[in-house]
């Protein structure tokens, strides 16, 4: 019993220490312990995400539902300070957290429902990691992951795919959506 209550409140100061300014978390997201979520403007965490240990999440955008991140991930801004100031030092340049800075498209980063990010992983703003792909552990993202698609490598490359079958991919979003999601064939039959 008394385990249970000091657990429970060790979890809420993490909470409170691991999320910032700009963050709208969705019901049931686990925060690992040392992990910091925090947005310029926005960053919204979908429903059931498991967040690891350590990780950094500085960016605005969105990150789906059932996104399982494991431990010492990377989802950072690749715009975050403005390095062709002429005259300022890197130190001083102007900063994505600067409040006149408004956000821009490629400064956002999306993460789809269903995705898993490995051990490691950095992803970078400006991209969209595709519905239920899978980032493995030490990629480094710089540009968009397609649906159910398995990237690893820096910069990370395609190297397979979750389903082999266009008709697993349907049989799975019925499952998990109670629909199709797919507007076309992902091309893996």
């Amino acid at each position: 019993m008394l385990n249970r209550i000091v657990r429970r409140i060790a979890l809420y100061i993490n909470r409170k220490i691991a999320v910032r300014q700009g963050v709208v978390l969705g019901n049931g997201v686990h925060i690992g312990p040392g992990s910091i979520l925090a947005a310029a403007h926005r960053l919204e965490v979908g429903e059931d995400v498991y967040v690891g240990k350590f990780c950094t999440i500085q960016c605005d955008g969105k990150i789906g539902r059932w996104v399982l991140i494991a431990n010492n991930v990377g989802i950072i801004g690749r715009h975050d300070h403005d390095y062709r100031e002429i005259g300022t030092a890197i130190r001083w340049a102007s900063h994505i957290d600067d409040p006149e800075r408004a956000p821009r498209l490629s400064d956002l980063v999306e993460i789809q429902d269903d995705v898993w990010i490995g051990y490691g992983a950095i992803v970078l703003s400006g991209v969209s990691v595709g519905r239920g792909s899978i980032v493995s552990a030490g990629a480094v993202v710089f540009s968009s992951v397609p649906p159910y698609a398995i990237v690893r490598g820096n910069p990370a490359a395609v190297v397979g795919h979750r389903f082999r079958r266009d008709a697993d991919i349907e049989a799975h979003e019925l499952q998990l959506y109670g629909e199709i999601v797919s507007t076309k064939p992902y091309g893996v039959s």
